[in-house]
């Protein structure tokens, strides 16, 4: 169900969206710093990477991540700049597999389950996608300004493993800005062993 007024509950209810732009929206997996992006408990290594992709190609039933040693899964996503969250989609199987609930939240790096357990930015109560067609606004204000996203799915619907075979990011990326800090070392008072004068002179430094 759509939220009007862009007023969103903390339950994040889906909204299914259609359109031909969809996958031109969807494209926030470019931003990924892929290098640095983590999933705790997948039971293949870099398998937690896979989901993320382009919106076109989320029907690839060849790429998924499973959870290891119980149902949890938890990604570490750092992006190449400053993001703007706007949506998620969550695409898993019609069966126990597919996750029931997504936590996320906001410039935390490196979260694990044990951080997991503070309050979230943001909670979702999930139905099953198999198609990759339902969409969870965010709460716009609180993702506004995002360089890293942890998401924890916590549980599924009774199965042993949880299974995710797409994750869609919607929103704007802007370059980030770094600033250079020039460290400048200087005389901070004379030293009278420098100088054969009685009298020392004092000396004026300039630091650019």
């Amino acid at each position: 169900m759509a939220h009007g007024h862009g007023r969103c509950c903390c339950c994040g209810e889906a909204v299914a969206a259609a359109g031909g732009e969809r996958g031109v929206a969807w494209g926030l997996y470019l931003r990924i710093d892929r290098q640095r992006l983590q999933c705790l408990n997948e039971r293949r290594e870099g398998s937690g990477a896979l989901v993320f992709r382009a919106w076109e190609e989320r029907g690839d039933r060849g790429q998924f991540v499973e959870s290891d040693d119980d149902e949890e899964l938890l990604f570490n996503i750092p992006f190449t700049g400053n993001v703007k969250l706007k949506g998620v989609i969550v695409m898993g199987e019609d069966d126990g597999t597919h996750p029931a609930e997504m936590r996320l939240f906001k410039n935390i790096p490196h979260m694990s389950f044990d951080d997991a357990a503070r309050e979230p930015d943001q909670t979702f109560s999930l139905n099953r996608d198999p198609a990759g067609e339902l969409e969870y606004p965010t709460k716009i204000a609180r993702f506004s300004n995002v360089h890293h996203l942890s998401m924890h799915f916590p549980k599924n619907f009774g199965a042993e493993t949880t299974k995710i075979f797409y994750i869609g990011l919607k929103g704007e990326w802007t370059e980030a800005h770094r600033h250079e800090v020039t460290i400048c070392n200087y005389e901070a008072s004379a030293n009278p062993a420098d100088h054969k004068l009685e009298q020392i002179t004092p000396q004026t430094h300039f630091i650019s």
